[in-house]
């Protein structure tokens, strides 16, 4: 490592736990880590707004472990979805178990007895839903009198679902002598409504505006017929050999997708929120240990999911939200790997292609060796479009 490169070294961490970073084969802070951890540390208020895959686990992990150890009380980690929440707890028991602190999740889906056995043994730091919190506070199961660090990740996420009552709730219950920690892949007024209300001079750390990708994610436009979907989708693939993670609109798309390509004898595995807390587990845990090759997902996986190595994201179906194009194509391109991600869009989605690429301040490259209509005749609103042609290659196939 280069003595120039940045390193955990200078940024405050205790020796406990940067040996614990060391044996986890930590060595470089991302950009959100090496700016937020050290205003952690010192018990400030951060708000944090970097692009997702960027690492922002740990760095309110190593700050909220370390003031932990120094202080009384627990920590609250508050996040949009139970895949998350799981995720989580994985990244900080890493370190929070070698500094004798325990753990629990709270999350729907799951056992409330069960829940319930792990809050008697006093676990220093909670993370959950909103929902699955309020019902635990609802049933005097659960306290806030002692919380003395509140993390709110994807805190953006959570308001676009619905959250943001049970977040009022929440707030209200947390003592205010308090630090917090938001985090959030973007800023809209209402987030900055949350910190001027509940926050105490929060130190901002943006290190990527909203839209910004990670570097080393490539992307192509597929402008297809919605009958020839299934078709391109074995024709791309077929070019790649490593994970690939799928998105579609629907429930019943996600459902009726995997059964496709299960038939065609691809190793793939659904979730969404129709499946059970130990489905999805299931479905992820597969996918993490390459039982399953294809993960197929709604939106619930944009920010739900870190697994490493993700070769292939494949918009099968372009998000009803264009800033969950950005949170989609993050899966891949993590933790300095190279990505890629393929869109199909159907010639009457013109306004979504030109939507997203609005948010990401860039025009989407149209593939040129499959299936396409040209890109000239895809943003005239009344051209006719072209009739789709299929590649000689895929004739030759069919006969």
């Amino acid at each position: 490592m280069s003595q120039n490169e940045p390193n955990f070294y200078g940024l405050g961490i205790a020796p406990a736990i940067l040996s614990v970073i060391e044996r986890l084969k930590f060595t470089t802070p991302t950009k959100i880590q090496y700016q937020a951890i050290p205003i952690g540390l010192q018990g400030q208020d951060v708000m944090g707004i970097a692009q997702t895959g960027t690492g922002k686990t740990i760095a309110f992990g190593i700050p909220l472990i370390q003031r932990l150890a120094q202080i009384k009380g627990r920590a609250l980690v508050v996040v949009p979805t139970r895949e998350l929440a799981i995720q989580v707890d994985e990244s900080l028991r890493k370190i929070a178990t070698a500094l004798g602190m325990g753990t629990v999740v709270l999350i729907g889906g799951d056992s409330m007895g069960k829940q319930i056995q792990h809050l008697r043994s006093h676990p220093r730091i909670l993370i959950g839903t909103p929902g699955r919190l309020i019902d635990h506070m609802q049933q005097k199961t659960l306290n806030l009198h002692d919380i003395h660090i509140l993390v709110l990740d994807e805190a953006d996420r959570m308001l676009d679902m619905g959250f943001g009552p049970q977040i009022a709730t929440l707030l209200k219950q947390v003592p205010q002598d308090r630090q917090t920690m938001l985090f959030s892949a973007t800023m809209p007024e209402t987030i900055v409504n949350i910190a001027k209300s509940y926050m105490k001079l929060p130190v901002r750390v943006e290190v990527a505006p909203a839209g910004t990708m990670a570097d080393k994610i490539s992307q192509e436009l597929f402008i297809v017929r919605k009958e020839f979907k299934n078709q391109l989708l074995e024709s791309t693939l077929a070019q790649y050999k490593g994970s690939v993670l799928i998105f579609c609109r629907t429930k019943f798309g996600v459902a009726r997708l995997t059964r496709q390509l299960r038939h065609a004898k691809h190793n793939a595995a659904e979730t969404h929120s129709d499946r059970s807390l130990g489905q999805r587990k299931e479905a992820l845990e597969g996918f993490k240990r390459g039982k399953y090759r294809i993960l197929v997902a709604t939106d619930i996986a944009a920010r739900g999911i870190d697994v490493k190595g993700i070769e292939l994201v494949i918009n099968y179906d372009l998000p009803d939200d264009p800033e969950n194009y950005v949170h989609r194509i993050g899966r891949t391109g993590r933790a300095g790997f190279a990505g890629h991600a393929a869109s199909f869009a159907t010639p009457d989605q013109r306004l979504d292609v030109k939507n997203i690429e609005r948010i990401i301040n860039q025009t989407l490259p149209v593939a040129q060796s499959h299936p396409t209509i040209p890109l000239e005749k895809f943003h005239q609103p009344k051209a006719p479009v072209m009739a789709f042609q299929t590649p000689r290659r895929m004739r030759l196939r069919r006969r």
